[in-house]
């Protein structure tokens, strides 16, 4: 049975209330004749005891999974897509009903298998991550992060400083380019086709590239 985007919601606010405010259960009050509730209880997510709503072991799970979709949201949009910080959230509800497991786990690589959303709250751990902690390394890091030698293609600039925007532009660092970092220290030195450019770390990590080899 596919939840209704309002049941998520309610498993969402139920696992955060339950595994991170460590409350047994919530009062149902005014929702306990929502057609969603009736939907959680038939599918076995929840149950009710007296005016209580508690979450089975079934809701627990289901719940991790949208809390984690909810915030692998919050870090795209605030990382990757650089949105203003109001608007994180409530884009974030909208999108979390349409990660399906397989691109849920795309973008948590994309990210770095991030441990925290933008507010600093527990991200769940996915396969993915357990998979990443066990030696594979994320797919986009930034170009500080690379080992020397090591090339990729440039994937995103994340800077909202209009100036270095400009500098790496003109220097023709722009996502799809292919780059090589030639030296880490003291400066960092990077190639793209036939030139060569050194930068400061503060530069270097606003350039996020996909590795290639």
């Amino acid at each position: 049975m596919k939840l209704t985007e309002r049941a998520e919601e309610i498993l969402e606010m139920l696992w955060v209330h339950t595994e991170e405010k460590r409350q047994e259960s919530m009062e149902v009050g005014a929702a306990r004749g929502e057609p969603e509730i009736e939907q959680l209880c038939s599918s076995g997510h929840v149950k009710l005891h007296d005016s209580k709503i508690i979450l089975t072991q079934r809701g627990k799970d289901e719940g991790k999974k949208i809390v984690r979709r909810h915030r692998l949201a919050e870090r795209l949009f605030a990382d990757i897509l650089v949105v203003k910080e109001k608007f994180v959230h409530p884009l974030s509800c909208r999108f979390e009903h349409l990660l399906h497991e397989g691109v849920e786990a795309d973008i948590c690589t994309l990210l770095g298998h991030p441990s925290t959303c933008p507010h600093g709250r527990m991200i769940p751990q996915g396969e993915c991550c357990k998979k990443s902690a066990a030696g594979i390394n994320k797919v986009i890091s930034s170009l500080s992060d690379l080992n020397k030698n090591q090339k990729g293609k440039v994937a995103y600039i994340h800077t909202q400083d209009n100036q270095k925007l400009q500098k790496l532009m003109a220097m023709g660092i722009l996502p799809g380019i292919a780059v090589t970092l030639l030296q880490k220290f003291p400066s960092y030195v990077l190639q793209t086709g036939q030139s060569q450019f050194a930068i400061d770390k503060e530069l270097a990590d606003c350039i996020f590239v996909r590795k290639t080899n």
